[in-house]
């Protein structure tokens, strides 16, 4: 009963925009470590027991999703503004003209995108949404 009070209302809540993040290391570590909490508050384990995250994903029978999930969101978002190719398309590929600001500069979409999937698979999936061989809305 309380896994499913955790999916319908919590991750949804959680997860709300989630597209357009860009998800640093620490940000993912957060993350993780939310879904943890989440799992132990599911289970009711009091934050003094000596109980390991691999003890509590057993107990619950779940396996850490939460990022995964984010990701796969993300790609299919991706995919959506890859085809519409308007004003979206050039944000979240940062393809502008005009000088870069001074710093360093802020991760882009396509950047998390890029580690998550490795280099070489997104110029593929851009290809091939581009062909329109790629399905979804």
């Amino acid at each position: 009963m309380r896994k499913r009070a955790l999916q319908c209302y919590i991750e949804p809540v959680l997860m709300y925009g989630c597209e357009a993040w860009t998800i640093s290391k620490q940000i993912q570590n957060k993350l993780e470590a939310t879904e943890m909490w989440f799992f132990r508050r599911m289970l009711r384990i009091p934050w003094t027991a000596k109980k390991t995250n691999k003890k509590v994903l057993n107990e619950a029978n779940k396996r850490r999703s939460l990022v995964r999930t984010i990701r796969k969101r993300q790609a299919t978002f991706l995919g959506h503004v890859m085809r519409r190719g308007k004003l979206e398309h050039l944000v979240t590929t940062g393809k502008f003209e005009g000088k870069r600001s001074r710093g360093r500069q802020r991760e882009r979409i396509m950047d998390g995108l890029a580690t998550w999937l490795g280099p070489g698979k997104v110029s593929d999936i851009m290809a091939a949404v581009k062909e329109g061989i790629c399905g979804g809305t």
